[in-house]
């Protein structure tokens, strides 16, 4: 049974890919950030969750080592958060925020985890992008938010140009507005059957994870739907 490593597996994407992969049988270590989801996946039996800062690293490899030997055959990287505001209202201490939530929690686990798929033969990692990083015109609202998770599709090229030859890739997931309650919320006027939902982002993953998925060199699937 391959087990993969589910960041952020409490958020509305982590829950939907966590019932996804288990259904397809793999093996799921999950992290979440509180004690108080440390119960959510309690009725799947191949589910381990633990709690783990990942914003700090000193835990972020403690939690390795206490894993050491549980193999992981991959890793779908799904912290992260959202601010908005153009040029005239981004501060630093929201490029700060937004480049430890969307950045530095996937670079702190990458670190540790690259050196264990060398040492195993191979790995994959999956990264949530955003369209905003890869667009101006989507992003000139969303500064801090697009400049950090710009970071994370340079990460992924670094990771597969490391990899290259390792049995080691790095795959981005680009989706639209993804459909939660809380987008919801926010954007009444919106029409949500236009975005794209962490069920279909689900099965995309689940895709790229199959033997047919893992043929396709350095991917950046864009999910947004009719958005």
């Amino acid at each position: 049974m391959k087990s993969v490593l589910i960041t952020g597996a409490s958020g509305n994407l982590g829950i939907s890919l966590v019932n996804q992969l288990h259904n397809d049988g793999y093996r799921i270590l999950a992290t979440v950030g509180s004690e108080k989801n440390l119960d959510v996946f309690n009725q799947l039996p191949n589910v381990n969750t633990h709690v783990v800062d990942l914003l700090n690293s000193i835990e972020v490899t403690n939690f390795f080592d206490k894993i050491i030997d549980e193999p992981i055959h991959a890793a779908a990287l799904l912290v992260g958060g959202f601010t908005a505001g153009g040029l005239h209202e981004t501060e630093v201490d929201d490029l700060d925020k937004m480049y430890k939530l969307n950045f530095l929690t996937a670079f702190n686990v990458v670190k540790p985890l690259l050196s264990i798929f060398e040492a195993q033969g191979g790995g994959q990692f999956i990264f949530i992008g955003a369209r905003p990083a890869i667009s101006a015109e989507a992003g000139k609202n969303l500064v801090a938010y697009s400049l950090s998770k710009a970071l994370i599709f340079e990460l992924a090229n670094l990771v597969n140009a490391h990899g290259k030859g390792k049995q080691i890739s790095a795959t981005v997931i680009v989706p639209s507005t993804i459909d939660t309650p809380i987008n919801r919320q926010a954007m009444p006027e919106a029409d949500p059957l236009k975005w794209i939902t962490p069920e279909a982002i689900s099965k995309a993953i689940a895709f790229i994870l199959s033997d047919t998925g893992q043929a396709i060199s350095e991917p950046v699937l864009k999910l947004y739907n009719q958005s």
